[in-house]
């Protein structure tokens, strides 16, 4: 049905039109009952998109409020465009993550673009200056031509935006797993720096005050993008294509600057991006949040297509677009200086004190809504929740470690797994050096961007092990938290807080919601112990095709603070000589790890077991022992265990290699994944000191030969490789596999 020849509201009901939009029948009679009438087709689509998940989150509420929010240092928590912590000196850091999955399913060029765009608006619209990037992708295996066309388009796309905007993309992390192969994920992070006095936040304060549009013209791209985010994937998403937006990185660059001088400006009362849902959210959230309404007249809105109608501009989700409120009579101010980058400002409305969004259009009134009811009375769903059977039959499993012939040969295949292989072919797209501030690069535990003209540094991260929740999702939600929190550490900086990005299937089957809620539960005990409050973030839920789920993915996005930069640690081994230990207990747990899955195609049985008390203590010796100046290299014992996180150790640029002597089953020893350890070097100078501040077992030296030696109890040789063998295995494997 053509747009421009809108159904009358009688049709609407009769023909279910607003099935079509992602509303069902009880929902479309709840919109009745709110509003005492019958809604006419704009103002059902202005429901549909703040109804969706992706807006509403209607179906994860209930768990996100299990969720610590505030902390000593939190100034912003959930509920603006981005959260913001403290970090002394009257300056703060902004961060947040979000998805933008199921657009990069279908163009994945322009969806993962999109969703960098999106996310430093995000950032900017706090009045933060965005100082870095970082992704959190999975995909399928590199084994089918689509799969390789989808890796590398969002990589390119992630690249063509963020190289273009001049922000660097200095880390994220990369999986690949068969349930992925039609649902890719592609989460973006945002990292920005800001003083306290300039956060401003998305609200529409100030009867009389002037709504302003600024940013780029509004097309028909992007028209329910939200609700297409809140639906299962299928063969007819293809038809969708015209939901993905497009996004122009030069203009946004333009906005950037822009809206960080008008912040600068005492006439701007609010700010917010034009995101999911686009017009309608910016507007309806801004009202509701001040408790006052907004009305504006869609005939001034700067349009690029010819005869759009009301429901299309409200519901289109064109890039580089802002909603301000100024304030009034102070409209000009605010032209001119937008027009210094050659952007659109535009008085499109005013705010009112009546609490209803008002829309005019050809001098008719199109739509009259309560802003609350679209911003924050969507029914809430309590969905009915389900152990699936294949815990139970996991949990039972007693996973032994399996038998290997040649210890060498297993260490270079896990090395040359996709999900561990270098990632250089990805990072190398990107500059991760723009604006110089970059102090460590992709490639160690965490990236870190140094603050100009302080000794202070951030680290930051993403991190989530799939598999693991998949196996056990409480265990696993833990997991993920510790294991962000121990990049940080690494890198010599306290954890502040995390962002998340929940991506999950479909909520409606409750082994799927049930995998949310442990997942959430596992997340908020961690984030409790470990004293990291969760301050923003994203829910994306539907991520499945043909029936077929993801494995829940909650992926953790952590920023730690570095008091002074020369606690700045990286993972490689620095000089020969060096002692090398190990932190933490090294179990016979094989559930989920890599080596499973490279030996038998599939993984099975329990996640590795987690103790955040024991976590908690180690990140707090560790970080103490590098901050006394003890410590000269750290890495986390993550996917492949000690015998990859010690290959890795090696692949710096000192040219060194490592001698260690292991005790017990040498398989367990090497390619256990259990929880809570490290690996440290330190100098022999600082020995005794190290050993007073850190429970840990040394194991061995860095050494002038450039190979990794592992000897066992019996002082047997287990391994001996030359350190540029591995690395190569570790370097070539993935341009090989898209060769």
């Amino acid at each position: 049905m053509s747009l421009l020849l809108e159904p009358n509201p009688m049709q609407i009901e009769e023909e279910k039109i607003y099935a079509t939009m992602g509303l069902t029948d009880e929902e479309f009679q709840l919109v009745k009952k709110i509003i005492g009438r019958q809604p006419n087709y704009t103002e059902i689509g202005l429901f549909s998109v703040m109804w969706s998940e992706h807006c509403s989150y209607k179906n994860s509420k209930p768990l996100l409020r299990k969720f610590p929010t505030s902390g000593e240092h939190v100034l912003q928590g959930p509920g603006e465009g981005a959260g913001i912590v403290d970090i002394g000196d009257e300056q703060a850091v902004v961060f947040k993550i979000e998805s933008h999955n199921h657009p990069s399913a279908i163009e994945p060029y322009q969806g993962a673009a999109t969703g960098v765009g999106g996310i430093i608006r995000d950032v900017f619209s706090m009045g933060a200056r965005p100082v870095a990037m970082l992704n959190s992708l999975r995909f399928g295996e590199l084994e089918t031509p689509r799969v390789k066309y989808l890796f590398e388009e969002v990589v390119a796309g992630i690249a063509g935006y963020g190289n273009c905007i001049g922000i660097p993309t200095v880390g994220g992390e990369i999986a690949f797993d068969p349930c992925y192969e039609g649902n890719p994920l592609v989460n973006a992070m945002c990292v920005g720096l800001i003083n306290h006095k300039d956060i401003k936040k998305g609200q529409a304060h100030g009867e009389g005050n002037t709504v302003m549009y600024v940013g780029a013209s509004t097309g028909r791209d992007g028209i329910h993008g939200a609700t297409f985010a809140s639906e299962e994937l299928s063969e007819a998403s293809d038809e969708k294509r015209p939901a993905v937006q497009v996004g122009d990185p030069f203009l946004e660059k333009l906005l950037l600057e822009a809206c960080l001088e008008v912040v600068q400006n005492d006439a701007l009362v609010g700010i917010q991006d034009m995101g999911a849902a686009g017009l309608t959210s910016s507007s309806a959230e801004m009202a509701s949040k001040a408790g006052m309404g907004i009305e504006m007249n869609l005939d001034l809105v700067p349009q690029r297509e010819p005869g759009m109608t009301a429901y299309e501009m409200m519901l289109s989700e064109s890039q580089e677009r802002m909603l301000l409120v100024v304030e009034k009579g102070r409209e000009q101010e605010i032209v001119d200086l937008f027009e210094k980058y050659d952007l659109h400002a535009v008085s499109v409305g005013r705010v009112t004190n009546d609490k209803m969004l008002r829309l005019l259009h050809k001098g008719e009134v199109v739509a009259n809504l309560p802003v609350d009811a679209l911003a924050e009375e969507a029914p809430v769903y309590h969905k009915p929740s389900s152990e699936p059977a294949y815990y139970g039959e996991f949990q039972a499993m007693d996973v032994k470690a399996p038998e290997i012939a040649d210890v060498k040969q297993t260490l270079k295949q896990l090395l040359a797994q996709p999900t561990i292989a270098s990632k250089e072919w990805v990072y190398g797209q990107y500059d991760y050096m723009v604006r110089t501030n970059t102090v460590v690069a992709p490639g160690s535990d965490a990236a870190v961007i140094r603050i100009r003209d302080t000794k202070k540094a951030l680290a930051m991260t993403t991190d989530c092990n799939a598999r693991y929740l998949y196996l056990d999702p409480e265990v696993g939600g833990k997991i993920a938290v510790a294991e962000a929190a121990r990049n940080v550490i690494c890198s010599g900086a306290r954890p502040l807080a995390i962002t998340d990005c929940l991506n999950f299937g479909n909520p409606e089957k409750p082994e799927i919601f049930w995998q949310l809620e442990k997942a959430t539960d596992g997340m908020s005990e961690a984030c409790n112990v470990l004293s990291t409050p969760v301050i923003g973030g994203n829910v994306s839920l539907y991520n499945e095709t043909v029936g077929e789920a993801v494995y829940p993915t909650p992926v953790v996005g952590m920023v730690g603070l570095i008091e002074d930069i020369d606690h700045i640690t990286t993972q490689h081994f620095k000089t020969a000589g060096d002692l090398i230990y190990l932190v933490g207990e090294t179990k016979e747990e094989f559930g989920g790890s890599e080596l499973q899955k490279l030996l038998n195609g599939k993984i099975f049985g329990a996640a590795p077991s987690i103790d955040l008390a024991v976590e908690a203590n180690y990140q707090s010796q560790i970080l103490s022992a590098i901050q006394a100046g003890v410590v000269a290299s750290a890495h986390d014992l993550s996917e492949g265990g000690l015998g990859v996180a010690l290959a890795e150790s090696t692949f710096g640029s000192s040219n060194v290699g490592a001698s260690i002597t292991i005790e017990g089953n040498e398989v367990t020893a090497l390619f256990s994944e259990s929880q809570s350890r490290f690996l440290l070097t330190v100098k022999p100078q600082n020995k005794e000191q190290f050993e007073a501040l850190v429970e840990a077992k040394l194991i061995g030296t860095v050494t002038e030969e450039a190979s990794v030696t592992v000897r066992n109890g019996a002082n047997e040789t287990v391994l001996h490789a030359p350190v540029e063998e591995l690395k190569q295995a570790w370097k070539e494997a993935i341009p090989c596999l898209l060769k």
